[in-house]
């Protein structure tokens, strides 16, 4: 029997089956030995003398670090349009990341209402929106259609953070979500459990990963080569003279030729360019 993994406590783990029940069950011997189970992996389990044993784990489509999460289908980056001021950067650094699992990425910006029309941030928005990502806007009299069709049937990460609306965000969508997200952020101490408890929760039938702020924007485990092909600003552009072009000073490259002509955000290059440099540190990012 399968079933995917929405709450690990200790060695306790909570899954959901393909009916839709939730079981407690435990890892059996030799899979403690293997690859450690986390949050939304798909498992092969079985009834053993009363108790149900997780046998397997099956092959991740992709996997976060920080949080130890697998097999979502989008992150919902949350940033507020003030207070604090939108932070490009941030949002970038995150798509980066999240692009490199293969994770999509939707942006979503809080208090809207508080700024004028002729506020920076649009620009941010008509950006990101020409280089395709979706982008919703959120704010104290917006309707959350756009943000419940985005989760309906997708297992989603929320990240973002401190002082973003967040937490107005989750009690509009659910208020029992937030409650409960809260009540494990109180006992864990602030901000903790992104690293050390993860859990999905049911939001417009789909499954919700609160998560505050990713522990660390690191890029030391990460290949800049394959960072480069996986960013979307970046695809669907002729082929550069290199195969292994880093769009940084190699000549004849086609992502340098289409940043200068205006096919590719300026913004998002020149954050690529800072985070480069943070890529290849680790040599255990091969094994």
């Amino acid at each position: 029997m399968q079933g995917q993994i929405i709450k690990i406590v200790s060695n306790q783990y909570t899954i959901i089956t393909e009916d839709k029940q939730e079981l407690q069950v435990v890892a059996m011997g030799k899979l403690r030995l293997g690859q450690k189970p986390v949050v939304g992996d798909i498992v092969e389990y079985e009834l053993l003398d009363g108790h149900y044993g997780m046998q397997k784990i099956l092959e991740r489509k992709n996997q976060l670090r920080r949080p130890a999460i697998a097999n979502i289908d989008q992150a919902m980056i949350v940033m507020s349009a003030v207070d604090p001021a939108f932070s490009s950067i941030l949002v970038d650094k995150l798509i980066f990341l999240i692009e490199y699992e293969d994770i999509e990425p939707v942006i979503v910006i809080t208090k809207m209402d508080l700024v004028k029309d002729d506020d920076p941030v649009y620009e941010y928005i008509e950006d990101y929106r020409k280089s395709g990502y979706k982008v919703i806007l959120s704010g104290h009299d917006f309707q959350l259609d756009d943000i419940k069709d985005a989760l309906r049937g997708k297992v989603t990460v929320l990240t973002g953070q401190s002082g973003v609306g967040k937490s107005t965000l989750l009690n509009k969508l659910d208020p029992e979500f937030a409650a409960a997200t809260q009540a494990i952020s109180k006992a864990l101490g602030r901000g903790k459990h992104t690293t050390r408890h993860t859990q999905l929760y049911p939001v417009n039938e789909g499954w919700l990963a609160d998560t505050p702020g990713f522990s660390s924007l690191d890029f030391s485990w990460h290949d800049s080569a394959t960072l480069a092909e996986r960013i979307r600003d970046f695809q669907g552009l002729p082929q550069c003279r290199f195969k292994d072009c880093r769009h940084i000073n190699e000549p004849d490259c086609q992502v340098k030729k289409a940043v200068e002509e205006g096919r590719v955000s300026s913004i998002r290059y020149k954050h690529y360019l800072e985070v480069v440099p943070l890529c290849n540190q680790r040599k255990e990012w091969q094994k």
